[in-house]
């Protein structure tokens, strides 16, 4: 994959899909935009894949929001558009069947802060900042984030950061839920891997079933998907396998099948 704007690398049935932007502090223009969605469109094809890892490159942000350049030009109707496809890229990341790790180095404020949230769970590094500064601009997030933090932190710090306009550090992000962990900056990706390699370990029909079922909360039929997974696995080899090499205390060997 060849790209102007976005890294792509494959190692060890891992992804690594960097913003490379870094003296625009990783920006999120239009251009970013169709390329992360080509990429991930690509990656769904690669059935060896097992995690994909999204960062910035450089120290100072996974990605500093939009490009205002670009935002100052919307109207009534091209706004529309704008949020929209924003939207629809950030859905598919957060759809995508295999898990979807935020390795977030520095600034990840508004467009940011959102594509962050559209992955399944995030590490960031000390010097991480998060923030929903719209507001300040004369807009509010557009790129799914007054859900997604309302669902990750709750209504009340959804509210105060939207509305406020405010960074946080990420020892509060830490506190609210909006990250998983605090990584020093020079193990931030070694981290992400380590995850990463622990999930391509797993059965990987079942972690599939897993991304599924807690999506499908949100639909509010979550129960209903669980049960319906959970059946299907037990007919899967990946079941037998694993169950086998339990009782016979060995490792198992998964075949995604």
């Amino acid at each position: 994959m060849n790209f102007e704007c976005i890294d792509v690398s494959v190692e060890e049935s891992i992804a690594l899909v960097t913003l490379n932007r870094p003296d625009k502090l990783n920006a999120l223009n239009a251009q970013v935009l169709n390329e992360l969605n080509s990429a991930f469109t690509q990656l769904a094809t690669q059935s060896q894949l097992r995690c994909v890892i999204v960062t910035g490159a450089g120290p100072k942000a996974f990605a500093a929001g939009a490009d205002i350049r670009e935002l100052q030009e919307c109207t009534p109707k091209s706004g529309t558009d704008f949020a929209e496809r924003g939207q629809s890229i950030f859905q598919m990341i957060e759809d995508f069947p295999i898990p979807v790790i935020a390795a977030v180095n520095g600034f990840a404020l508004g467009g940011g802060c959102e594509l962050a949230m559209a992955c399944h769970f995030r590490y960031a590094s000390p010097n991480a900042q998060f923030g929903q500064p719209e507001v300040k601009l004369g807009i509010i997030p557009g790129y799914g984030g007054t859900q997604r933090l309302t669902r990750l932190c709750g209504p009340a710090m959804a509210i105060e950061l939207i509305t406020s306009g405010v960074m946080i550090s990420a020892e509060r992000a830490l506190q609210c839920g909006l990250i998983n962990a605090i990584v020093p900056s020079e193990q931030l990706l070694d981290a992400c891997r380590k995850t990463a390699l622990s999930i391509a370990s797993m059965a990987p029909l079942a972690v599939r079933a897993s991304l599924k079922a807690i999506r499908a909360q949100a639909h509010g039929n979550g129960m209903d998907v669980e049960a319906r997974e959970f059946a299907e696995l037990c007919g899967s080899h990946d079941f037998h396998e694993g169950t086998s090499a339990f009782l016979e205390k060995r490792s198992a060997t998964f075949k995604g099948q």
